[in-house]
């Protein structure tokens, strides 16, 4: 397996931390599931800590775009100096510097994009931001929107530019590096099948028994044992838990139709593209 960086990219709330749980399980092959508050990877990307230690500049004494414009150097250096392969989370939309370097810039860089229903992200976002719905979808088909966009210089992360649910996934797609995509949908429905195929992508063992354990030891019910018996360091403190069973299908319980349609309105295209929606505009799952 070569070392560098393989980026786990998606819009929240969307499988990302599902995928690094399975990813510590089959890497490290043991015979007990792994501890969810430790796992394989760096840092999310966007860490502030990361950035602080990488340039040697508090990133409390930058403004957002001086930080965007050293942020390059900081994944550069981390594929140059990797051992291994880097498994890192990332929230932030394919995006480019002023100077016209991505932002993820990291010489031989891979991804594995996660996509889920926007329908669903809806929903399980508002609940993990503690945000109410129509914000949520409003903030979804908003181009500007970012996480940690404030005005406050200590929080945890950096800004991260989402743009659009529609405008992430296409700038993932557009990126220049080689995209492996994965639906949610699919990792429920076939994770024995999705997961070997993020297994091979990744350059990791696929054999089917092995692949098998680690699906079974990423089994959300384990997932939520653990979470109750001993937290989950991830967790925002206003959530009440963070991994919910929703499977797919719970905007039908959640979303009014007006928040349905409008969701469909703003992502039609890309909704479609993905067999979200059917020719007709029919909701699939």
């Amino acid at each position: 397996m070569k070392s560098g960086i393989i980026w786990l990219a998606s819009y929240p709330k969307s499988g990302n931390t599902w995928l690094r749980i399975f990813l510590t399980n089959l890497r490290r092959g043991g015979e007990a599931p792994a501890n969810i508050n430790d796992l394989d990877g760096g840092p999310i990307a966007s860490a502030r800590t990361l950035f602080d230690e990488m340039t040697g500049i508090e990133a409390s004494d930058l403004t957002a775009a001086e930080i965007d414009r050293l942020r390059p150097e900081v994944y550069e250096r981390l594929a140059a100096e990797a051992k291994e392969v880097l498994f890192l989370k990332v929230h932030d939309a394919y995006t480019y510097a002023a100077d016209g370097r991505p932002l993820l810039a990291a010489t031989g860089s891979r991804a594995i994009y996660l996509i889920r229903n926007p329908l669903d992200v809806a929903v399980a976002f508002a609940n993990h931001a503690s945000r109410d719905l129509d914000t949520v979808i409003d903030r979804m088909g908003d181009e500007g929107f970012a996480l940690a966009a404030g005005n406050g210089r200590l929080a945890d992360q950096l800004r991260q530019r989402l743009l659009t649910w529609s405008a992430h996934v296409l700038s993932w797609l557009a990126a220049p590096i080689p995209v492996k995509v994965l639906r949610y949908e699919d990792m429920k429905q076939q994770p024995q099948k999705t997961f070997a195929e993020a297994a091979q992508f990744a350059g990791l063992p696929d054999d089917p028994a092995r692949v098998r354990k680690a699906v079974e030891f990423s089994d959300f019910r384990e997932l939520q044992r653990q979470e109750q018996e001993c937290g989950f360091r991830e967790r925002p403190p206003e959530t009440e838990r963070f991994f919910r069973e929703d499977g797919w299908g719970a905007w039908r319980r959640e979303l009014t139709p007006a928040q349905a349609a409008r969701i469909i309105r703003d992502h039609r295209e890309v909704m479609q593209q993905f067999g979200y929606l059917t020719a007709n505009g029919e909701p699939v799952f």
